[in-house]
């Protein structure tokens, strides 16, 4: 970012805190890890970078967004082969664990630590500097942000801070509380007999207003997860349902890698989370691996602005499961920013593409069913009719004939978490793949981990739903009441469209199922109309030249 942008940021920011800061602002690549990697391993730069390895689909969603690409040996991916597909040829020959191609890091600088002050001026340095602190200013179709609270929040605690330096100030677009650790010691407190991982997360209506809790649930040995500072870790990410957001019940997910670290600190492990890239959000996020604390703690688009989270997280003696799993997502990212597959809110939603790439991996995680094929052709023809449209009949029938492990978030962490857990203790009766034998040998430790809404001016979010009953129980009664938060279409370039994306066709409004329903029933009008003018021929003969051809048109 150059001066002048930097001064525009400063001069429009909406709001000023002071802090005192433990060592002047680095730049990103000087943070230590990104994830697996190492942060020096990268370079930052934004959309605009003319010599990345991304492909120039992924650059175009960036713009003057700061990146951090690799400096050599990005991930690769086939083309002309699915997601999918790409993912299994790719696992099966000896993969190779490249880099993510695009890091999306939102700023270029980092202060590790930091102290909010009283008066909400100035950063005071080591050195005795003084710098001017502000922050970003509000995303115009956020509908909340910072506010008293959230300064109030921040005071009481030392924070980190991502965000831009500049001439007369820092500008912060992340501020990440360091009291949010994961301790390696303690004692393991596994579920109770009357807890379960659903318990946890709809504790206190989704534990949005609950205290922070990093909770050891199990251990390989007693005093294992005491060993965990080096580990590499995979995270399961839910996030809960938005408070004044009636279509967004259903929470999000996303999957976590990095290592341990030995303090606890883990806002510099990355998170994958997959977002509609054909709409602009109204928070301004974008598809991508981003950092932690930028991903649950921007001040725009961090989800612990507007919903509670949790996590599970397991830590392993080797990288591999980790290394394997980012390696993988890695090839899926560019599939989806070339359009090779489009995200879908029902069919490929950020806990199916999850879920499916560790499944494709050979994780084989028991899949929960689908809601029912009946409830959803009598869906179909309700919604058509009701609203008027096909296309929402279809879009109703396909969320309740999705497997609802790769349907709903909520579900997704359940099933990932309990057979995870069942993994590591031994409890799981199939016939496992070389992968699930691995997790079960390699996993030393696992916590849960709960996460409470950052307050502000944004209403305090619940728990996830886990299916479509509880989630028209959750949502108001009369649809025309619901909270609904528009968004604008971003259509993908036709000059960056090629090979699969070329070929990706829209779903028919009409499924086969709801077509052979209707026709079915169009066959028994037709033979009870018939039967009915049977009997009138039978009492007057002369109607049958009054009576018209039979159609289902």
């Amino acid at each position: 970012m150059n001066n002048k942008k930097k001064s525009r940021v400063l001069a429009c920011a909406l709001a000023s805190v002071a802090w005192t800061a433990h060592g002047a602002p680095i730049p990103a690549t000087e943070d230590g890890k990104l994830g697996l990697y190492s942060a020096r391993d990268f370079r930052i730069t934004d959309g605009s970078c003319g010599d990345c390895q991304a492909v120039p689909q992924a650059l175009w969603y960036f713009n003057n967004e700061p990146l951090a690409v690799p400096v050599q040996h990005a991930a690769d991916f086939s083309r002309g082969t699915r997601a999918q597909a790409d993912v299994a040829a790719w696992a099966a020959n000896n993969p190779d664990l490249a880099a993510q191609p695009v890091v999306w890091l939102g700023s270029s600088s980092v202060i590790p630590q930091a102290q909010m002050s009283v008066d909400g001026k100035t950063v005071t340095l080591d050195e005795g500097n003084t710098l001017d602190f502000n922050i970003v200013p509000k995303v115009p179709s956020n509908l909340s942000y910072w506010n008293d609270d959230t300064q109030k929040f921040f005071s009481q605690r030392p924070v980190r801070l991502r965000g831009e330096s500049g001439e007369t100030g820092f500008v912060a677009r992340t501020v990440w509380p360091l009291d949010y650790r994961i301790s390696a010691g303690g004692m393991a407190k596994p579920l109770d007999a009357d807890e379960s991982l659903k318990s946890l997360v709809q504790y206190e209506n989704g534990g949005a207003q609950s205290a922070y809790q990093a909770r050891l649930l199990w251990e390989s040995s007693p005093g294992a997860a005491e060993n965990a500072a080096g580990k590499a870790v995979v995270g399961l990410m839910l996030n809960g349902a938005q408070g004044d957001d009636d279509e967004a019940h259903g929470g999000h997910f996303g999957v976590v890698t990095g290592r341990f670290e030995a303090d606890g600190n883990w806002s510099r492990w990355l998170v994958n989370n997959f977002y509609n890239l054909d709409s602009i959000s109204e928070k301004a996020i974008i598809a991508a691996a981003t950092p932690v604390d930028k991903y649950l703690m921007d001040l725009n688009s961090g989800q612990s602005y507007y919903r509670p989270s949790y996590m599970l997280v397991a830590t392993f003696k080797s990288d591999r499961p980790a290394a394997l799993y980012q390696g993988a997502i890695n090839r899926v990212y560019q599939h989806l920013y070339r359009h090779d597959f489009v995200y879908d809110h029902s069919r490929d939603n950020c806990a199916g593409i999850s879920i499916d790439t560790f499944r494709t991996l050979g994780w084989r995680v028991p899949e929960r069913g689908v809601e029912g094929y009946a409830k959803a052709t009598a869906a179909w023809f309700y919604v058509a009719a009701s609203e008027r449209s096909l296309g929402q009949g279809r879009k109703l029938y396909d969320y309740l004939t999705t497997e609802t492990s790769r349907l709903y978030p909520a579900v997704t962490f359940d099933a990932m978490g309990n057979d995870l857990l069942a993994l590591a203790q031994g409890r799981v009766s199939r016939k496992l793949t070389p992968l699930e034998q691995q997790l079960a040998q390699d996993i030393e430790a696992i916590w849960f981990v709960r996460i409470p809404q950052i307050p502000s001016s944004r209403a305090y979010g619940l728990a996830p739903v886990y299916g479509f009953d509880q989630y028209m129980k959750q949502a108001p009664a009369d649809r025309s009441e619901w909270k609904i938060i528009p968004v604008a279409d971003r259509p993908f370039p036709d000059k960056l469209r090629d090979g699969l994306a070329l070929k990706h066709k829209t779903p028919s409004p009409v499924p086969l199922p709801v077509a052979g329903a209707g026709l079915g029933l169009c066959l028994i009008v037709a033979w009870l109309g018939r039967r009915w003018l049977k009997r009138r021929q039978s009492r007057d003969p002369s109607t049958l030249e009054q009576v018209a051809e039979s159609s289902c048109g």
